[in-house]
């Protein structure tokens, strides 16, 4: 019998334990079934930081290391440098990667380090119990937030690709999304691209999901996949922001 479909290689047999309705299995998939294509598997090495990203490591079937909270970046650009025959990516979320961990994306994705990043945006701390995140929108409630969150206090939410996208040494930059079959289908392509080029050691690439998190945000999974298209859209666009191995491309 043909096989059409099956559980890709770079995952680990064991069940995914994440919440009803989070988008971090899709996200772990599409990451999995992209190394496998690109034959890459024995070649890959991944950092998982604090948060609920820091499962990954039982979930995918090569090497990963955990780093401490934020500074996933740092670790993997020691990594590649130890090892530049090895390719290597980070998975973070958003409370590690645009707080405590501002400083070493910032600086690797300036120095142009030959990593990928793999960020899920849901707009909260999603481990630690729905503490309000550099992503909170405006008004949001959280555990912290009770009262929405105020811009005019606690500034407003920050963007990572639109940040990366000052720099100039960043290869390639996309902000996708895993609400819809359709939009999973071209976070697909963005993440197969990050890895081609991370394949190609062409330089750092970052691929944003725009995800969801239906037990923080106090909603069943299809009310939060609509919240997030009619709130979180607004303030992060899914786009193509940078594409140096296209022509045209930054």
């Amino acid at each position: 019998m043909q096989v059409i479909a099956k559980r890709p290689d770079s995952l680990t047999d064991l069940n995914f334990t994440y919440c009803p309705g989070c988008t971090h299995g899709i996200s772990h998939r599409l990451i999995a079934e992209a190394i496998d294509e690109l034959d890459l598997r024995n070649k890959m090495m991944g950092v998982a930081p604090v948060g609920c990203s820091v499962f990954a490591y039982k979930f995918f079937n090569f090497d990963m290391a955990e780093a401490a909270h934020g500074r996933a970046p740092a670790v993997a650009t020691g990594m590649k440098r130890a090892r530049p025959d090895m390719h290597v990516f980070t998975y973070q979320g958003d409370g590690d990667l645009a707080a405590i961990g501002t400083a070493e994306i910032v600086h690797a994705a300036n120095r142009g380090e030959n990593i990928s990043i793999f960020f899920v945006n849901n707009a909260i701390y999603g481990m630690t119990g729905g503490q309000m995140a550099p992503t909170t929108l405006p008004g949001m409630k959280t555990s912290t937030s009770p009262y929405g969150r105020d811009e005019q206090d606690i500034g407003y939410p920050i963007a990572a690709c639109e940040l990366l996208d000052s720099l100039r040494a960043p290869y390639y930059i996309e902000r996708v999304s895993l609400l819809s079959p359709q939009d999973i289908i071209k976070a697909k392509r963005a993440v197969l691209k990050a890895l081609k080029y991370n394949k190609e050691n062409r330089g750092f690439t970052f691929v944003e999901f725009v995800s969801t998190c239906p037990t923080n945000w106090g909603m069943t999974p299809l009310d939060a996949m609509k919240w997030a298209k009619e709130n979180m859209y607004p303030f992060f666009p899914v786009k193509l922001f940078r594409d140096k191995g296209e022509e045209g491309g930054k």
